[in-house]
C-alpha cells in the first residue's frame, strides 16, 4: 500500500517536499492557508489596478534573487516543465552588474560575474579605484581584506565552534574602526544581506554569505546575480503547482493548519480550516514546512516533552525581523545597473532591483492603466532606525520616524526619497518624481493601534543559535520539519534553505518508511580547491586549542604556489586548443 504524507505548509519548502515525495511514489496532501501557491515567493495581482481591460498591476513579497550559490532550489527547477520544452530554470536571466549607492556620492559598479570582457575588466579597475571615494580609510580597507582572508582560510570546525557564536559587530571590530567603515562594510552589508542588524547577527551566516558571493564572481561560469524573467508566479509558481497536481499531489489553497494531533509518540492528524469549516485530517507521515513564528503556535508542551529539542522553537520565534518589498510603478526606464543595487547607507536598508529590464517577455502595458513601463521593486531591511523625512509629531512639532511606526503612504514617500537621495547625485536626476505612476505595499503590513504589523517576518541567524535549530527528522517518529530554521548546510533563512530542508525531511521519510527510493541529493557550499591546504592547517590548529593564524606554514606556501602553477597551465592549454 502506497504510504502517505500530509504537507502542512505549501510555500517553497512544502512544494520542494512534496515534489520529491511524489516522484519517489508516497501520495502527498498540501494544506497551504494563503490563496496563492509559494509562500514568501509568490507574487499577486494588485486588486483594482488593471483598467481598460488590461491586467492588475504585479506586486511582489519582495523582489526574486537567485544567486550562484543556489544549487537545491535550481535543481529543482529544472524539474519544473513551462511549456515549450522549457523548464523554470529557464526562466532565469542572468544580472551584468550589481551597484553600490550612497547618498552624495557616485555609484560603485562592479560586473556581477568573472570578467568576461575588456569592459569588465576596465570597470573592476574604474570602480575600484572608486571605492576610496566613500571615504573608508586605506587601514580600514586592508583590515577588511584581512578578515575576509580569515573567514575563507578557517576551518568548518572552527566556523562553527567560534564565527557563529559572534557577532558581525564584533568580528569586524566595529567600534574601534571609522565611521564610513562601519556605515558601508559593518551596517550596510548585513542588514541588506541577511536582514538583520549587525549586532545580532551570527558571524558564521553573514561571513558563508558574503564568501560565497566573492567566490561567484571570481570564477569562470554564470552570474551570481540571476532574477526571472516574469512575475514569480508566472514564471515559476503557477507551472510548478501545475506540474505537482499533475504527479498527483492533493494541493488545497485557502486551507490553514490549526492544530497536531498527537498521542504521546505519533503525530495523529491536522485539523484544518477550509471553507468556514473544520476537518480532522490523517496520513501515515507529516511534514511542517511553516515558518518558525507560525510552528511555534503548532507545538504543544507534550510535544516538546517527547522532543525537548523541538522547545528551542519558542527562542528562535523571537528571533524574526522584518524584510519586506514595496514596488513603485514607473512611466520610464530608470537607468540604474543591470542588477540588484544596494543602498549601503539608507536608514531603512534599502535594495531594489529595475525589473523591467529582464523581463523580456512581458508587456507592461498590458497593465494597469497602460502607461507603466517599468517597476522598481524595493526591499526595505529595517524597519526600526528613524527615516530622512520629518513628519508631524502631533505636538506642534516634527520628527524622523521608523517604517514600523508609519502608515502605508508615509512608507511609500520616505522610500522613495531615500531612493532619490542615492540615485541622484551631482546634478544627475536618476529617479524624477515625474516617471512615478503608483505603489504597492506587500500586503502582509498591516497597520493597528498606531503600529504596523507584519505576517510573514524572516528569520534572523543571531550568534549562538545553531544549537537551539533542530534537525528535519525529529524524535517524533512521523513528524518531520522543512523550512529554512532548520539546520541546513546553507544555513540562511532562504529558498535555497527551504528547499535542502524539504529534501532532508523527505530522505528521513525514505528512512522511516523503508521505501526502496533514491535519497535527495544535498549540495554543500562551494569552496575554493586552492584554499583547501590553508583550511587544513587551520584544522590542525583548531584541534590543539590555537587561534587562526594568519602566516601559513612555508610546505602550505609551496603546496598553494604549486596549485596555482597547474592551474594557470591547464588555462593554457585550454586556451591553445
Amino acid at each position: 500500500m502506497t504510504e502517505t504524507v500530509i504537507v502542512v505548509g505549501g510555500g517553497v519548502a512544502g512544494m520542494s517536499a512534496a515534489h520529491e515525495l511524489a516522484e519517489r511514489g508516497f501520495r502527498v496532501r498540501v494544506f497551504e492557508r494563503q490563496g496563492l501557491p509559494g509562500g514568501k515567493a509568490r507574487s499577486v495581482s494588485v486588486p483594482g489596478t488593471g483598467t481598460g481591460g488590461r491586467a492588475d498591476l504585479p506586486g511582489e513579497h519582495g523582489f526574486r534573487f537567485f544567486p550562484r550559490f543556489y544549487q537545491h532550489v535550481i535543481d529543482t527547477m529544472r524539474r519544473v516543465p513551462v511549456g515549450g520544452g522549457r523548464t523554470a530554470a529557464d526562466n532565469l536571466v542572468e544580472a551584468s552588474r550589481e551597484e553600490l549607492a550612497a547618498a552624495g556620492k557616485r555609484p560603485f559598479v562592479m560586473p556581477a560575474w568573472f570578467p568576461r570582457s575588456l569592459a569588465d575588466l576596465e570597470l573592476m579597475v574604474h570602480d575600484h579605484a572608486q571605492l576610496r571615494e566613500f571615504g573608508i580609510p586605506d587601514d580600514d580597507l586592508a583590515f577588511f581584506a584581512q578578515r575576509l582572508w580569515q573567514l575563507v582560510t578557517s576551518c568548518p570546525e572552527r566556523s562553527q565552534a567560534e564565527y557563529e557564536r559572534i557577532s558581525w559587530w564584533q568580528f569586524c571590530e566595529a567600534d574601534r574602526r571609522s565611521a564610513p567603515f562601519r556605515t558601508y562594510f559593518v551596517e550596510g552589508l548585513t542588514r541588506n544581506l541577511v536582514a538583520a542588524t549587525p549586532k545580532t547577527a551570527s558571524t558564521q551566516v553573514g561571513g558563508e554569505v558574503l564568501t560565497e558571493l566573492i567566490y561567484a564572481t571570481t570564477r569562470p561560469g554564470t552570474s551570481d546575480d540571476r532574477l526571472l524573467n516574469a512575475p514569480t508566479n508566472d514564471a515559476w509558481l503557477t507551472p510548478w503547482l501545475a506540474h505537482l497536481r499533475s504527479l498527483g499531489v492533493d494541493y488545497h489553497l485557502d486551507a490553514e493548519v490549526l492544530g497536531l494531533g498527537f498521542d504521546g509518540s505519533r503525530i495523529t492528524g491536522v485539523t484544518v480550516r477550509r471553507n468556514g469549516s473544520e476537518t480532522v485530517e490523517q496520513a501515515d507521515y507529516y511534514v511542517a514546512a511553516v515558518p518558525v513564528e507560525r510552528m511555534d503556535r503548532l507545538l504543544s508542551p507534550a510535544m516538546i516533552t517527547a522532543d525537548p529539542v523541538l522547545g528551542g522553537i519558542h527562542t528562535l520565534a523571537g528571533d524574526v525581523h522584518w524584510m519586506n518589498g514595496i514596488q513603485f510603478y514607473l512611466g520610464a526606464r530608470v537607468p540604474v545597473a543591470n542588477g540588484h543595487v544596494t543602498y549601503m547607507d539608507t536608514p531603512w536598508a534599502l535594495t531594489s532591483i529595475s525589473q523591467a529590464q529582464f523581463w523580456t517577455g512581458v508587456d507592461l502595458a498590458r497593465y494597469g492603466d497602460g502607461t507603466v513601463r517599468d517597476v522598481l521593486s524595493v526591499d526595505i531591511s529595517d524597519w526600526d532606525t528613524p527615516g530622512v523625512l520629518e513628519w508631524p509629531d502631533g505636538k506642534g512639532g516634527t520628527r524622523h520616524k521608523a517604517a514600523g511606526a508609519c502608515t502605508k503612504e508615509e512608507i511609500a514617500a520616505e522610500v522613495w526619497a531615500q531612493l532619490q537621495r542615492s540615485l541622484n547625485v551631482d546634478g544627475t536626476i536618476t529617479l524624477p518624481d515625474t516617471i512615478k505612476r503608483g505603489w504597492y505595499l506587500d500586503g502582509d503590513i498591516t497597520r493597528a493601534d498606531g503600529r504596523d504589523a507584519d505576517a510573514e517576518p524572516l528569520l534572523v541567524n543571531r550568534p549562538g543559535r545553531w544549537a537551539l535549530r533542530p534537525d528535519a527528522h525529529t524524535a517524533i517518529a512521523n513528524l518531520f520539519l522543512a523550512a529554512d530554521y532548520v539546520r541546513t548546510n546553507t544555513n540562511l533563512a532562504t529558498m535555497e534553505a527551504a528547499n535542502e530542508a524539504a529534501r532532508r525531511a523527505v530522505n528521513g521519510i525514505i528512512d522511516a518508511s523503508g521505501a526502496s527510493a533514491p535519497y535527495c541529493r544535498i549540495w554543500t557550499l562551494y569552496q575554493p580547491w586552492l584554499l583547501a591546504p590553508l583550511r587544513w592547517h587551520d584544522r590542525r590548529r583548531f584541534d590543539i586549542g590555537l587561534a587562526w593564524d594568519p602566516r601559513p606554514p612555508l610546505i602550505v606556501r609551496v603546496v598553494l604556489a604549486v596549485a596555482h602553477l597547474a592551474a594557470r597551465l591547464a588555462r593554457a592549454v585550454g586556451l591553445s586548443r
